[in-house]
């Protein structure tokens, strides 16, 4: 199994490097543009979601091979997954129409200071979702 850990060490590091370029777009050799814009909220999105994936798989395979999940593992899983959902949904907020930077048909989005908190708030919930499930494991099973 030592592969699938692998795997889930390539998929993090491909999530990484993805968040990088979606965070920094000058890094790419592309002129970066006034503000943010929709692709690299889902750059910054897909990157972010690809790399807790990876993370999540990278421990389950190192870790817990032929072990079931307990309950707190499963809570885990299921915060880190709440969190990459909270984080897809504040992104792309003012694009749905429900965000604090609403739209005219013509104007550019704006990626606004509450956008950017609720964002890094769900990094951090989904990032504290892989911790659980790599703690409350049981070794000894």
């Amino acid at each position: 199994m030592p592969r699938v850990a692998q795997f889930g060490m390539a998929i993090g590091v491909l999530g990484a490097v993805l968040t990088f370029m979606g965070l920094f777009p000058g890094v790419t050799g592309l002129e970066p543009a006034v503000g943010i814009g929709v692709v690299q909220i889902f750059a910054i999105l897909i990157g972010f979601a690809l790399l807790i994936l990876g993370a999540l798989i990278y421990v389950k395979f190192t870790f817990y091979v032929f072990k079931p999940a307990n309950l707190a593992q499963q809570i885990g899983i299921r915060l880190a997954l709440t969190g990459l959902l909270f984080a897809a949904i504040t992104g792309m907020a003012d694009l749905f129409g429900f965000g604090s930077n609403l739209r005219d048909a013509g104007s550019d989005p704006i990626f606004g200071f509450l956008q950017a908190l609720g964002i890094i708030g769900s990094f951090v919930l989904a990032a504290v979702g892989v911790l659980v499930y790599a703690v409350t494991g049981n070794l000894d099973e």
